[in-house]
């Protein structure tokens, strides 16, 4: 856990640019002699004090709003000055000199955030939550970074350590004291206790991974032959040109991203080089990025022109249906494991395929019944079942709505935000581990005398809850998380 720190720090806390206002941010415990140097008078705390901001030579460099906030009712538990003044980028600038030049020192990124957290103003989870709220894409994701901040994953995360500790102390006591006869292992209060955290722990993962996806989002990549209509269907769900469409077989070469939101869930969407063996070598390397985004994408749509199948004669149709049925392989071969915020979705299992959907695209132009190209299906997918299969046209719309409600069902997004708060992939690694070292505490209650062990078990579980929160946080985690945020905050 770093120490708290005894020199005083100061950065610009507003964008860069024009603006009517621009703040200007100290914190240290020494500001009582800068006070008078920078507004050539006394502050008042929490009291606004219009006037001038001063330079060296008592010339006035700009004027505005000072506050003072003696510690520890600061935001960083310090004793904290703001100069509001006007928001350019020069007369920031001039202030932000005139302040270094009095002994204070530039801050780095999060470091207000940081003595927030070090002076016990708030605790980690609380210190994202500033975070997400700054960069929420959505009202619902602000909202669950207010509900963040505001101690409600905090207050949750206590819950689950005070039920551990309570519990470690029962059985750690029967351990160290034998002659007390305290048979844990077979009077069933542990097991039960151990099920019931484990239920908890089950419903808080559920609230924080939907704050998960709501900050993180789900990666899609669109992925497909060439001219199947994937760049159409990036348009479609972007609902702009973002991809140039042509008739030409490979006008994608590179990869295309673009991040929209569907109902709150940020999609970040990837259109692909069409898959296919290529002589030239631009291409060659789009296909080869193409695969490298499928292996780490969260979802992919695999699109195919429905025009093609059953059209051209059977042993045509063999041969696409070998091709297709050679891509389907791979691809779901190189797919990667589950991202964390995603493998308690309800609509997922342990199979990769779950994954991956079926597009059949251009059905405003197909010839044949839909329902006759089932058992072109199950030959490219080996005869795979619980593949979902969206048939669509990119160009009309028909068959968008399906698509975007699978979207969001393969992510586990659930609408409604109530109880929903902020959290992040760390916090669910963690929480799955606590659950991994619940379960297998309950499992050696029935299998083992070793009471030692479930102790032990019992303790990790502990550790990483309390990961969650900072109560036991690595400095390389911490200065990870810090670094991310503005400076200024």
């Amino acid at each position: 856990m770093p120490t708290a720190t005894s020199d005083t720090i100061a950065a610009i806390a507003t964008p860069s640019g024009r603006g009517g206002v621009g703040i200007l941010r100290i914190s240290g415990n020494q500001l009582q002699d800068l006070i008078p140097a920078l507004v050539g008078r006394t502050l008042q705390p929490r009291v606004a004090s219009y006037g001038p901001f001063l330079g060296a030579a008592g010339e006035v460099v700009d004027e505005g709003i000072a506050l003072y906030f003696p510690a520890p009712a600061s935001f960083t538990g310090e004793d904290v000055v703001e100069l509001q003044g006007h928001g350019g980028v020069v007369v920031l600038g001039m202030l932000l000199r005139r302040v270094l030049a009095l002994g204070v020192r530039q801050a780095r990124p999060g470091e207000f955030s940081e003595r927030a957290f070090i002076n016990g103003k708030m605790d980690l989870t609380q210190v994202e939550a500033v975070a997400d709220l700054v960069n929420a894409s959505s009202e619902t994701a602000a909202q669950s970074a207010v509900r963040s901040l505001q101690g409600e994953f905090s207050a949750h995360i206590h819950v689950l350590v005070e039920a551990l500790i309570h519990l470690r102390m029962y059985v750690e006591s029967a351990i160290d004291f034998p002659e007390e006869e305290i048979d844990f292992l077979a009077d069933g209060k542990v097991g039960d206790r151990v099920s019931a955290l484990l239920a908890q722990v089950e419903t808080v993962l559920g609230c924080a991974q939907q704050g998960a996806l709501l900050r993180e989002g789900t990666t899609v990549a669109i992925v497909g032959r060439p001219n199947a209509g994937k760049s159409s269907l990036m348009n479609a769900l972007a609902q702009r040109d973002t991809a140039i469409v042509t008739e030409v077989a490979g006008t994608t070469r590179d990869v295309l991203r673009e991040a929209i939101l569907l109902d709150d869930l940020p999609l970040h969407l990837v259109d692909t080089a069409g898959l296919r063996d290529t002589d030239d070598l631009v291409e060659r390397e789009g296909v080869r990025r193409a695969w490298g985004e499928i292996e780490t994408a969260d979802q992919v749509l695999y699109v195919i022109d429905s025009t093609l199948l059953n059209n051209g004669g059977e042993a045509h149709a063999k041969e696409l249906e070998t091709q297709l049925a050679g891509e389907w392989r791979e691809l779901v071969e190189r797919l990667p494991v589950q991202h964390v915020f995603q493998q308690h979705a309800p609509l997922q299992n342990d199979s990769a395929k779950t994954r991956v959907a079926i597009v059949l695209n251009k059905i405003d132009r197909s010839a044949q019944d839909l329902s006759s190209i089932t058992p072109v299906i199950a030959a490219i997918t080996g005869g795979e079942t619980g593949v979902p299969v969206i048939a669509l046209s990119a160009k009309t719309g028909v068959g968008m709505d399906t698509l975007k409600a699978h979207l969001q069902a393969s992510a586990g997004f659930q609408h409604g935000s109530e109880g929903v708060f902020s959290a992040r992939a760390r916090h669910l690694v963690a929480m799955q581990a606590a659950q991994k070292h619940l379960r297998l505490a309950e499992g050696l209650m029935s299998s083992t005398a070793a009471g030692e062990l479930v102790a032990e078990e019992l303790r990790c579980a502990q550790e990483q809850l309390g990961s969650i929160t900072g109560e036991f946080t690595s400095d390389d985690l911490l200065g990870e998380i810090f670094s991310s945020f503005c400076v200024g905050k």
